[in-house]
């Protein structure tokens, strides 16, 4: 919940106070307003990769830059009097401007007047409530019928104009769902994610992609329901590898009959619904029935499904006997630091756990990071019919009303305080405490690292930012460069880009041109002041722009021609280094170039060689994985006369034979050469085509 701590209604006098925190417990400067709870989260794009804030400063500059701004906050005292003249009294939601219409905060209020009158008192503030008061020149309001419908609009504008000293949840993924489809006679079963508008019954969210995956891989064996696409399907004349492995029943060629497959899709339908114990007992009657009438084939195969529905269950861990749906909270704090885990249980199902680490004060209490949390990760998601949480929070009648606005039903958020209820919290506050403590040491290690490169490199500083840079491409079609970026949390995977080269002055396949024009984009970028309304989306919220460190995937040739582009541009705060493959591109012998400077071969077990490694090997995975998005839209518009040797009688005979391009992509050599008129030698051009190495140009 996004809180303001200048709100009338929650401090007893002109000093206000931060909600659910003790007045002597917040630090002060000058007569000491409480500062907001302006806790920013730094949400991960990538599931399995999330990065600690960093430490909030509180050193004892802010007792000095505060009387420095009490100064200079009466133009913004002026313009938020000014704003308070026409405000209304009823509730709102507010935004401050700065001189150049960008917006330094949002807020919401029950009493808009009050609200903003609180901020223009001539007192002393807390460091960042009078930095954004000395910015703002210009109030904007927009009232609402009720304080919910504030509250969802708050979340909403914040989500959308990421302001400097609101919450920032940035975390753009939806969660993943499981479809049963409903838009064929013979349903199928495909991992979600986005809009939900296909017909059929969703089931989730999942926390992870994997969860996911290893769910369906199960059902396929429990219930045998297809997963390959209506295309494939169509085109089948004969079963698919998956009714040969007992991964799905083969309605495509009427191995099953539509009767059966029916069934079959109401019993996985049912597992997924919440009613597991029925499906596993009629199973279990099944098998003993075939097993009375001596069929002892037809019983392993229901053996077997009883045995992928009891892998399902045991990969869930922690299943809930009482709690039918529900997301779980609990939070936990250690060092300075906060991490948020979140559980999912639908169906009376585990449907996974997450962890966030949102970044805040030292000084907030688990209750202010908490309440702050909730208020936008739901802005964007589906809430349950209950919310149960590890912390008593401040206006959760408030929350739970917007929550019901938006779903559409009772969301109920309470703290339980007993029973199975409060048995998933402490589970969830275990894992969040254990989540916290990886990460911390995970942290730790990358600072060594980080600091290591200074010794071992000799750089002038330790980095707070590295971008690594490589491009691919087959014979100069398709070429793209990326850039990845790592800090002293990790990888910064909101913040990788990728650059398609379309220079028309860039050779195809000329890899010195295309590092070139992706340098030059990149770098030209970040030296071009920010056009009016761009400043927002250049805003330094997960470190600085600016990188320290530039590492770029080659050898000397590659280095200078980068270095050159430096040149040019007048770089010289930004330290160069290029990173060539040892002999015959072995791993542990690779060579480091750096401008002046001898060539530095390290140890093979140089813990810095490995993160050096680790680096290149993450901008090579990125940098692939885009070029192959290319390729395949490439392919989809071209087809396959692009790969050398496949005209369109050989490409006739790929689509008779597999059905579709995806499973062209995933046949072995071995299934190509089966293919009439597909020699040995085309087989492998094929399988090359789709499946290029590592580094590959």
């Amino acid at each position: 919940m996004i809180q303001d701590p200048t709100d009338p209604q929650t401090v007893p006098d002109a000093a206000a106070t931060e909600p659910g925190s003790a007045p002597q417990a917040r630090p002060r400067v000058q007569s000491g307003l409480q500062a907001p709870p302006d806790v920013e989260l730094d949400l991960p794009e990538d599931e399995d990769e999330a990065a600690l804030p960093d430490e909030a400063d509180e050193s004892a500059d802010a007792v000095v830059e505060g009387e420095v701004l009490e100064g200079t906050m009466a133009i913004g005292r002026s313009a938020i009097a000014k704003a308070v003249r026409l405000a209304p009294t009823s509730p709102g939601v507010y935004r401050m401007l700065n001189a150049a219409h960008d917006v330094l905060y949002v807020g919401k209020a029950k009493n808009v007047k009050k609200r903003l009158a609180s901020y223009a008192r001539p007192t002393g503030q807390v460091m960042r409530i009078a930095r954004m008061i000395a910015a703002t020149a210009v109030v904007e309001i927009v009232s609402t019928s009720t304080e919910t419908e504030a509250l969802l609009l708050e979340a909403n504008l914040i989500k959308q104009l990421r302001p400097r000293f609101n919450v920032q949840l940035r975390d753009d993924k939806s969660f993943p769902y499981i479809l049963m489809t409903g838009d064929h006679w013979a349903p199928q079963i495909v991992k979600h994610r986005g809009a939900q508008s296909r017909p059929g019954r969703y089931f989730g969210p999942f926390a992870s992609v994997g969860a996911v995956n290893r769910t369906i891989t199960a059902l396929q064996r429990a219930f045998l329901v297809r997963s390959c696409t209506d295309s494939f399907f169509e085109s089948r004349t004969r079963p698919c590898l998956l009714y040969q492995i007992r991964r799905c029943s083969g309605p495509c060629t009427s191995e099953i009959d539509f009767p059966g497959y029916t069934e079959l899709v109401r019993e996985a339908t049912d597992f997924l619904s919440g009613k597991s114990r029925a499906v596993k007992k009629l199973l279990a009657d099944e098998m003993e029935k075939a097993s009375e009438d001596l069929a002892f084939e037809r019983a392993a195969l229901y053996r077997d499904r009883l045995a992928a529905l009891s892998a399902i269950q045991s990969q869930q861990g922690i299943n809930p006997r009482t709690v039918e749906e529900a997301d779980v909270f609990a939070i936990h704090q250690e060092g300075g630091y906060s991490c948020v885990e979140v559980f999912f249980f639908r169906t009376g199902q585990n449907w996974g756990n997450r962890a966030y680490f949102p970044k805040a004060e030292k000084s907030f209490t688990p209750e202010e990071v908490l309440g702050s949390f909730l208020a936008q990760f739901y802005e964007d998601k589906p809430p349950p019919k209950m919310v149960l949480l590890s912390h008593n929070i401040e206006e959760s009648d408030l929350l739970a009303a917007a929550l019901s606005v938006k779903a559409g039903f009772k969301v109920e958020v309470s703290t339980p305080q007993r029973g199975e209820k409060k048995e998933l919290i402490q589970h969830a506050q275990t894992n969040a405490r254990e989540a916290l403590g990886r990460k911390l040491a995970d942290t730790a290690t990358q600072t060594r690292l980080l600091e290591g490169m200074v010794a071992t490199l000799g750089l002038p500083k330790t980095p707070a930012r590295i971008e690594v840079y490589d491009n691919s491409h087959i014979q100069g079609t398709n070429a793209v460069g990326a850039m990845i970026v790592a800090g002293p949390d990790g990888f910064i995977k909101n913040q990788y880009r990728k650059f398609n080269i379309k220079s028309a002055e860039t050779t195809p396949g000329d890899d010195f041109a295309m590092m070139k024009e992706v340098l030059q984009r990149r770098f030209k970028r970040l030296l071009t002041p920010p056009a009016e309304g761009e400043a927002a989306k250049r805003k330094d919220d997960d470190g600085p722009l600016w990188p320290d460190l530039v590492i770029i995937d080659g050898g000397r040739g590659q280095l200078n021609a980068v270095k050159e582009i430096f040149d040019e541009l007048k770089l010289t705060d930004v330290t160069l280094m290029s990173v060539a493959k040892g002999p015959e591109r072995n791993a542990g012998r690779e060579t480091l170039f750096m401008p002046g400077r001898e060539a530095i071969k390290l140890e093979p077990r140089d813990p810095i060689l490995y993160f050096i490694q680790r680096l290149r090997d993450e901008a090579h995975r990125f940098v692939i994985g885009s070029h192959r998005t290319l390729r395949k839209k490439d392919i989809r518009e071209a087809g396959l006369q692009e790969i050398p040797g496949i005209g369109p009688t050989r490409k006739r005979a790929l689509l008779h034979h597999f059905g579709t391009l995806k499973e062209i992509e995933r046949a072995s050599v071995g299934d190509l050469g089966k293919v009439p008129g597909i020699s040995t030698e085309n087989a492998r051009k094929i399988f090359d085509f789709f499946h290029p190495q590592p580094g590959a140009r």
